[in-house]
């Protein structure tokens, strides 16, 4: 339903540039042919101009030449030959009183347009200059200009419906590789999810989009991998106590009636139920922390006291195990004192299970202006490079083959990562040489650093 009202909101990309290079080429055009309208216009000007200028010049030489008080009838004369098929342009002379010496027939009806020049000439009847009016009748002109004014308007228009039509097929063509990876999209599914964009044939400008294109896929699948990992990690977690409780049931009710064997049953069938109950509920804090949930906080005075408290619990697996605990460093810290505990506490049990016997697991406490560390190392068992960004994953084991991998379900590391989430930090591991540490990075928000 959204993906029509999508479309018809934004359009056709093809129809839209295509449009957008039409309205720019008839912009374009209609300056181009306003331009040359004012040129061709100033120029006409410039012309009428020099042509009056030209007839005012002959005009005055002509007047030069006759003595208007005895020859008025040769300088008739001369007018009348020189301006012979002039029939644009009308000259009249007047004397004194507005009195008409000289005009030639001006058969252009008055309402068509004309430029004209007026000026008193330097030659004098009875000491009054003689008033010379020259008139161009421009009608010609004008036409030519109007018929110049239409022709580059129409001109424009259709420059600029062609220049559309050859830019809409021009786009389709440009937009054809768009449509080619819209297709090769069209193909992925969740079973084709290991195919990529073929990027090789692209313009170079859809290159970075194929490449994150791909990225994404690749993450996706990624996520995909790890959502099936978890799918069979649960159903296979679930599934053993599940059998368990199944078979031992079926064992009982198979055996004559029995309260100390009853009685057995239901406590070995307790021990599975809680760890049930214990796998459902690590989901369930899982699930609330990749949702956004958020520590609540209040201060810590010091995190070597909590740490202690939190060793000491573990002090009789730790003496179990042949191993010792060590504190070191100190700082205060806004937190979720119960989160921290037990975060601490998975980090302590995954150290206690996999330290060498006769060793020591220490408790780093270190800060910096930025951040704080809380880090537990154990002298063990090396952790390969490639295995060491799964740490965090849920149910993953580095080594499934221990013989206590059926009592710890593998979400230990997961629950530490997701709390050092919820206080705005992460979890990190390094391990190299025998020499493990998984810890917390934890930022100094409304916190300060304390040396112990």
């Amino acid at each position: 339903m959204n993906e029509p009202t999508t479309v018809a909101a934004t359009g056709s990309l093809g129809v839209r540039l295509s449009w957008w290079l039409a309205a720019q080429s008839l912009v374009g055009l209609l300056i181009v042919s306003t331009l040359v309208y004012v040129v061709s216009s100033s120029s006409q000007d410039k012309r009428q101009a020099e042509s009056l200028q030209q007839k005012q010049a002959i005009v005055n030489h002509l007047l030069a030449e006759v003595d208007l008080q005895r020859d008025l009838a040769v300088l008739r004369h001369k007018l009348d030959d020189f301006f012979l098929g002039h029939t644009d342009l009308r000259v009249r002379l007047q004397g004194s009183g507005n009195k008409v010496l000289y005009e030639n027939s001006f058969p252009t009806p008055a309402a068509r347009p004309t430029r004209s020049v007026a000026y008193e000439a330097p030659v004098r009847i009875d000491n009054v200059p003689v008033s010379v009016l020259l008139e161009l009748d421009t009608t010609a002109d004008r036409l030519a200009l109007t018929q110049l004014a239409w022709t580059l308007w129409v001109s424009a228009l259709l420059g600029s419906a062609l220049i559309s039509a050859g830019g809409f097929v021009l786009v389709r063509a440009g937009l054809s590789p768009v449509r080619g990876l819209v297709r090769q999209t069209d193909a992925l599914d969740a079973s084709t999810m290991s195919q990529r964009l073929d990027g090789s044939q692209q313009p170079r400008e859809l290159q970075p989009l194929v490449h994150r294109f791909n990225g994404l896929l690749d993450r996706l699948q990624g996520a995909y991998d790890q959502v099936e990992g978890f799918n069979a990690n649960v159903a296979h977690e679930l599934c053993t106590p599940l059998a368990t409780l199944i078979t031992s049931t079926e064992v009982v009710l198979r055996r004559p009636h029995a309260a100390e064997a009853h009685r057995d049953v239901l406590e070995s069938n307790l021990e599975e139920l809680h760890r049930l109950t214990g796998i459902v509920n690590d989901m369930l804090f899982l699930s609330r922390a990749e949702r956004g949930a958020t520590a609540r906080r209040e201060h810590v005075e010091s995190l070597a006291s909590l740490s202690a408290e939190v060793v000491d619990y573990h002090s009789a697996a730790a003496e179990e195990a042949g191993a010792g605990f060590s504190v070191v460093g100190d700082a205060r810290l806004h937190c979720d004192p119960g989160l921290m505990r037990r975060a601490l506490s998975n980090l302590l049990a995954n150290a206690t299970r996999y330290a060498d016997r006769g060793s020591d697991i220490l408790v780093n406490i270190s800060s910096a202006p930025d951040r704080i560390e809380l880090v537990v190392s154990n002298r063990g068992p090396t952790i390969p490079q490639e295995q060491q960004p799964r740490m965090f994953d849920r149910f993953y084991r580095a080594d499934p083959s221990r013989a206590d991998a059926m009592q710890h379900h593998g979400l230990g590391l997961a629950i530490v990562a997701a709390i050092a989430r919820m206080h705005g930090g992460q979890a990190f591991v390094r391990s190299e040489q025998g020499l493990t540490a998984v810890g917390l990075r934890l930022p100094v928000a409304g916190s300060s650093g304390v040396r112990a």
